[in-house]
């Protein structure tokens, strides 16, 4: 921990910051864009059938996500806070226990996948039409595909909580930037016409294995100077820290699964006015990806610097670093704001040529882009509860944004406005959500400021 102690203790925030965010913003959106990528060449095929089938099968990558987010960034939370007290055995434990405790949950995850998968794919939106190519991307990415894929992101966690953001980040980035050469050899010159979604699905697979194979060299070099290990010796003492790990990872994974549910509600009720408003949401939340993976990458660039300096009781560099942070943050989305209500013809034709996916995408896009400061602020007070172990904040954060408020708005908004009011309603639900993130976080950082006052 010692050459990475002053990027904690004493580096200038903004350079601290950077440092930390950089990495994880540039491997966030190599990441989106390998997942852009599928939907950009399953697009050339001009074939909405395919893009559905894509749209619907994609959300059990969400789901990936958040099993790699209970240990991943549960672990990692905690991880940075006992290395703030100097209790760097103990961490090396929740290090290993989040390790295998991946292993296990993904396993399940499969399972239940493999046993399910029609009616689960059709619970996610897939058609008579759609459901085979749908099938094809869920066998490679969801089961044979998950394992490699989660225990990447997991270990990425692990490492960004000690600092080793740029290990981190090259171990994602290069799985993305494999998945995107693959795609189109896989799909247009190895496989045989009409196979365009599996392709897409096998290149997905190939590149989680080559990461996960980059992250046990990085963990295995690592481990005399650092505390990662996936030591199976360390798994009886460690479980002790389960509960301090799945009441800031639960939260978190919480917060992941309810977006998939969302996106799953979405696209099931977008579904019932045909393939072409299906294939029109789904292209339009993958380019709403950009200012979602960049907030969640600066959020996670930011979250092991607040929460090592919560734990060693620095308040005033914490609040810094959480305040710097933020303001970066909403100037990136105004930045995405202009640029998609410009822009949004040109960039839904990007995706595909089809003129009535293309009529409604531009207003989609029009529409879901107003929501992306808003949304930016409720990821960044999220995760400062997570950095600082605040389990209960965290997760009523977690379950306004995307479920409490989310889903039975988008039923009421259909029941309105149609297929409209369903584009509209992230946005409604992220205003919710924010006035009462804003109260939340005010009487958190009034109880700081008095600890502050009782420093000087």
């Amino acid at each position: 921990m010692t050459e990475n102690k002053q990027i904690f203790e004493t580096m200038p925030i903004g350079k601290a910051l950077a440092y930390l965010a950089i990495p994880t913003i540039i491997s966030q959106l190599i990441t989106m864009i390998y997942n852009l990528a599928d939907t950009f060449f399953i697009g050339q095929t001009n074939d909405p059938n395919k893009i559905a089938a894509a749209t619907a099968a994609f959300n059990l990558v969400f789901l990936m996500n958040a099993l790699s987010n209970l240990f991943g960034v549960g672990g990692g939370s905690l991880i940075s806070r006992l290395l703030g007290v100097g209790k760097e055995d103990e961490a090396k434990k929740v290090c290993a226990l989040s390790f295998y405790g991946t292993i296990a949950v993904t396993l399940l995850y499969s399972l239940i996948i493999f046993i399910f998968m029609d009616p689960i794919l059709r619970f996610l939106g897939a058609l008579d039409d759609t459901i085979a190519y749908a099938t094809n991307y869920t066998i490679w990415v969801a089961i044979f595909g998950s394992l490699p894929c989660t225990i990447s992101m997991t270990m990425a966690h692990l490492l960004r909580s000690e600092g080793y953001t740029r290990h981190a980040s090259i171990g994602l980035g290069f799985g993305g930037l494999l998945n995107i050469a693959l795609d189109p050899l896989l799909m247009f010159v190895i496989l045989p016409s009409g196979n365009e979604v599996m392709g897409a699905a096998i290149a997905t697979l190939f590149s989680n294995v080559c990461s996960c194979i980059y992250f046990s060299i990085v963990f295995y070099r690592l481990r005399n100077k650092a505390i990662v290990t996936i030591n199976p010796s360390l798994l009886p003492s460690s479980l002790k820290h389960l509960p301090s790990i799945l009441a800031v990872g639960f939260p978190s994974a919480l917060g992941s699964a309810l977006a998939c549910a969302s996106s799953i509600l979405m696209n099931n009720l977008s579904s019932n006015y045909g393939v072409i408003p299906l294939a029109a949401v789904g292209i339009v939340k993958k380019i709403d990806m950009l200012p979602t993976n960049v907030g969640m990458g600066l959020c996670q660039g930011m979250m092991p610097l607040v929460a090592y300096n919560y734990s060693s009781k620095n308040y005033k560099r914490m609040r810094a670093a959480s305040k710097y942070a933020r303001t970066s943050g909403i100037i990136f989305a105004i930045i995405c704001v202009l640029t998609f209500e410009l822009l949004s013809e040109q960039i839904v034709w990007i995706f595909i040529k089809d003129e009535e996916t293309i009529a409604l995408g531009k207003n989609f896009l029009r529409i879901c882009c107003l929501a992306t400061p808003l949304m930016i602020i409720n990821f960044q007070m999220s995760y400062t509860f997570q950095a600082m172990g605040k389990g209960p904040e965290s997760l009523l954060l977690s379950s306004l944004r995307q479920g409490i408020i989310n889903i039975p708005l988008l039923f009421i908004m259909n029941y309105l406005f149609g297929l409209y009011g369903i584009v509209w309603t992230q946005l409604l639900s992220d205003s919710i959500t924010s006035v009462i993130s804003f109260s939340l976080y005010h009487v958190t950082y009034k109880k700081l400021n008095n600890a502050i006052a009782k420093e000087k």
